[in-house]
């Protein structure tokens, strides 16, 4: 019998030997990562592993997938649920970019340590937003309704074993090849020929919603691996002649602690795909809608933390207003150095950054008793704190990243109020809880404590707020 967390890593090994054949720069991408990655490791020793093992870090991946409808993002949740995958979060992309993102998502992952250690697989999975009238207007969208309505993502077999899967935890051998087989194949590139005028005029309202709604099926938009210095990567990937995006999303490079989640990408390819014309004719055309994503993780933050580092985006975009594009890594730097702790233990003692902690057995005695703050705790070296690595995303970032790789903003009638969209919205699609990350960090935190002395259980919080 084969276990969800085995049938887990070997689709993300083969989902990964598809698109590499699909995308050949991704199969580029890949090897430069683990040539980064080998280098740190010999730089830096067993530091590199601080937030993650060397072997973990290698096989990491996150996915990207679309669909159109709350039944088709139904159905990815059994698919992904077979996988011991949930649904992690709410991102509502519609007004994080200029360019027009008629989308909201979730992430499918594991959510236990163990899982995660195991194989931390992710699919940042977004769902077109049909009833927003600022995209669709009235004309458009019962006709993209109607199209989404008859097409089938997913095989009933394929649901029929993702059940199974989901239940038992478990699947023969048999049927889980029979399974890894029929679900990388509902996320290849389709050959059918689309339909231009169709996929054209979705186009105009975004490049985003034509290529879910345009076509008769889904695909990987782009698969994600992780890499330990993306800075360096962006180097090498640009002396290999792979054009990249303008600049690495999300926090800057700086002396302290790496936190949250670097992100860029090479451009979207202009991939061959069969086209009818209105007469019925087919010709052989091209489309940009993939890209090859790589990213750096660092730690996760406190619900303050997260505070603060919004206030601090917002501190860099005011102070890079009036200078050049090419300055704000600067100005970014700067914002951070003056606001944040520049160690792990700052962070931790300031409670903006989400740690396990642990006694720390060889202390001196020096007859004093430990004191009630996780703070003095911390600075007598009664306890260690250990990262707990960020396995989400950031809204911004991933706008970013998908405006990058658009060749035009598209449409979007702002003078018209949006549809509701949230995390209720998405559990109801799917019939199932979509988790809060937040809570989730937490537990992994306070399960730490539980499992400290009692002496050592720190009574009074860190200082609140994050402020600087």
């Amino acid at each position: 019998m084969i276990e969800q967390w085995r049938l887990r890593a070997a689709f993300a090994e083969r989902l990964s030997r598809m698109y590499g054949r699909e995308v050949p720069a991704y199969t580029t991408l890949v090897d430069v990562s683990r040539e980064v990655n080998e280098d740190v490791l010999r730089k830096r020793g067993t530091d590199a592993e601080r937030l993650g093992s060397i072997g973990r870090v290698t096989a990491e991946r996150h996915g990207a997938i679309r669909v159109g409808t709350p039944e088709e993002l139904r159905q990815v949740a059994r698919v992904f649920g077979a996988l011991g995958m949930h649904p992690v979060g709410f991102y509502d992309l519609r007004d994080t970019a200029a360019s027009a993102l008629p989308i909201v998502s979730t992430a499918f992952r594991p959510v236990d340590e163990e899982e995660l250690a195991r194989n931390p697989f992710r699919v940042f999975t977004s769902m077109l937003t049909v009833s927003d009238p600022r995209f669709f207007d009235d004309d458009l969208r019962p006709r993209l309704t109607a199209f989404l309505a008859g097409r089938e993502l997913f095989p009933p077999e394929l649901l029929a074993l993702a059940d199974r899967a989901e239940a038992e935890r478990e699947l023969s051998d048999a049927d889980a090849e029979r399974f890894l087989e029929l679900a990388v194949r509902a996320f290849e590139l389709s050959a059918e020929p689309i339909d231009e005028d169709w996929y054209a005029s979705l186009e105009r309202v975004s490049a985003v919603a034509a290529d879910i709604g345009g076509v008769r099926s889904t695909h990987i938009n782009h698969l994600t691996p992780r890499v330990l210095d993306i800075d360096e990567l962006y180097r090498r990937m640009t002396e290999l002649g792979i054009e990249m995006i303008d600049t690495v999303q999300g926090p800057p490079h700086w002396a302290g602690p790496d936190v949250l989640l670097r992100q860029t990408s090479f451009r979207a390819l202009a991939e061959p795909r069969a086209l009818r014309a209105a007469d019925g004719s087919v010709r052989r055309g091209a489309l940009r809608v993939r890209f090859g994503e790589v990213e750096a993780r660092g730690i996760a933050l406190t619900r303050d933390g997260r505070v603060l580092y919004d206030r601090l985006l917002g501190l860099v975009d005011e102070r890079s207003a009036s200078r050049p594009a090419a300055e704000r890594d600067a100005v970014a730097r700067a914002v951070w150095a003056e606001h944040l702790p520049p160690t792990e233990h700052g962070l931790a003692a300031r409670g903006l950054g989400f740690f396990t902690y642990h006694a720390v057995p060889d202390r001196p005695a020096d007859g004093g008793r430990p004191p009630a703050d996780l703070g003095g705790l911390l600075d007598g070296g009664w306890l260690r704190a250990e990262p707990i690595v960020y396995e989400d995303f950031l809204p911004r970032s991933a706008a970013g990243i998908f405006q990058s790789n658009l060749s035009d903003t598209g449409s979007r009638n702002s003078g018209r109020e949006g549809s509701a969209y949230d995390s209720d919205t998405l559990a109801e699609a799917m019939g199932r809880d979509v988790l809060d990350p937040f809570v989730l960090y937490e537990r992994q935190r306070d399960r730490s404590f539980a499992l400290l002395p009692r002496a050592l259980r720190p009574t009074r919080a860190p200082l609140p707020k994050g402020a600087s």
